[in-house]
């Protein structure tokens, strides 16, 4: 049975196409002036014009030219029109086979390019190895492939070649992330990771499933549920900086495929590949529930600045009538009292003679109920809230120490005024 190519027939076509825009033919295919010294040693416009060409493809795209190949009429009057020839030259010199083999090796002897030999290819087996454990495209594995052989001015070979070289990479690639993964896991590990695929004991639900579960709305009781599912993921207690040694794009890859996947496709899964892929998942899953935890919390502190300001606005309007009143009481004892000190008369007298002295105390009690703190703020509402994040906090946070932090990033909100609030 054939191997399966991993590159299509249209990448393929792309990594070895000529180009055609005046602006690529003057990036590839502009003669230098040793270059044109070169050509000029050859007899005849059609050998000049023939042996430029055949240098254009081992420069661009890196390939010796095929026999049967006939070049663009874009790449034919660019390389005519530097070396002073006719592009229709070209026709007698494409009839002369040995002629063409000959310039091909004299080519590789005077520009320095070498053949893709079995020496080359395994040179590159780890390099594209390495580059398979940063992704599992082949068409990226490919283009670095070649830019790397041009390069070194190895001749690019088929590119049949090109599609096997990349696609045992990939394979070598793929084996060797599943290992690093895997490598440190114990049997205990493995069994737990095997148990994430059963149902739970008090949910109809495969436990994995019910990880990637969608957080709701920020509220005490969802904040609560993610906490659970995170120390439930933390109980399978994998190795520390376990993804660390994986290139985070292709981790990030394998946890998507993982995701993908049915509870009952994975079981069907070899089990490196099945635990290396769970691991992904995990890894994932916990930055994701993290993440989510963070940003319930955010809205819900949000939500209680929101709710304090409120209130505060509230009771400020709500308290507006009595506060004029006290105001305007006040500013006539103010009188009264000045009075009676520049003529030196009796300031209670005074006082008495604007309000009765019981109706006075009275006011005095009203405006202390009244009054606002120094700061006239919001600030100190939120410990009306205490209940909500008490809830989810840690049993040994005080709520001090919360208060601190809310006030803190109270203080910053004038320094992020730029910033698009999140909740």
């Amino acid at each position: 049975m054939p191997r399966k190519a991993v590159l299509s027939a249209a990448q393929q076509a792309v990594l070895i196409a000529l180009p055609s825009a005046d602006h690529d033919l003057r990036l590839h295919y502009t003669l230098s002036e040793n270059d044109l010294a070169i050509i000029r040693t050859k007899r005849g416009p059609h050998n000049r014009l023939g042996f430029a060409i055949q240098l254009c493809y081992l420069r661009f795209p890196g390939q010796a030219m095929a026999l049967e190949a006939e070049p663009s009429t874009e790449l034919l009057a660019h390389v005519a029109r530097q070396i002073q020839v006719a592009p229709a030259t070209w026709t007698e010199y494409a009839s002369r086979d040995e002629t063409r083999r000959e310039h091909a090796l004299e080519l590789q002897s005077v520009s320095g390019y070498r053949p893709f030999t079995i020496a080359e290819y395994r040179r590159l087996h780890g390099w594209l190895t390495d580059l398979a454990l940063q992704t599992n495209k082949a068409l990226a594995l490919a283009e670095q492939l070649i830019e790397s052989l041009r390069s070194q001015r190895v001749i690019v070979p088929a590119v049949t070649m090109i599609d096997r070289l990349c696609a045992e990479a990939l394979a070598r690639g793929v084996k060797l992330l599943y290992q690093r993964l895997t490598q440190s896991l114990d049997g205990d590990s493995c069994a737990k990771l095997d148990a994430l695929l059963l149902s739970r004991e008090d949910l109809r639900t495969v436990v994995l499933t019910w990880f990637r579960q969608p957080p709701g709305e920020p509220k005490a009781r969802n904040v609560l549920a993610h906490l659970d599912r995170l120390h439930r993921i933390r109980e399978v207690k994998l190795p520390a900086n376990l993804g660390q040694a994986i290139h985070q794009g292709r981790l990030a890859q394998l946890a998507r495929e993982g995701a993908q996947m049915s509870a009952q496709h994975l079981r069907d899964l070899e089990s490196r590949r099945r635990h290396a892929t769970l691991i992904a998942v995990l890894l994932d899953t916990e930055a994701t529930i993290t993440d989510q935890i963070l940003d319930m919390h955010d809205r819900i502190v949000g939500r209680m600045f929101n709710e304090a300001k409120r209130k505060h606005e509230q009771s400020f309007a709500e308290s507006g009538k009595a506060i004029n009143e006290k105001v305007r009481l006040y500013v006539r004892v103010g009188h009264a009292s000045i009075n009676a000190r520049q003529k030196g008369l009796d300031p209670y007298a005074a006082i008495e003679a604007v309000v009765a002295w019981d109706r006075f105390t009275q006011s005095v009690d009203e405006a202390e109920r009244l009054a606002e703190p120094e700061s006239f703020d919001h600030l100190h509402l939120l410990t009306e809230s205490y209940g909500q994040v008490r809830r989810y906090a840690p049993p040994r946070a005080k709520w001090s120490q919360f208060l601190r932090n809310a006030l803190f990033w109270a203080w910053k909100q004038p320094f992020l005024k730029s910033e698009q609030p999140r909740w």
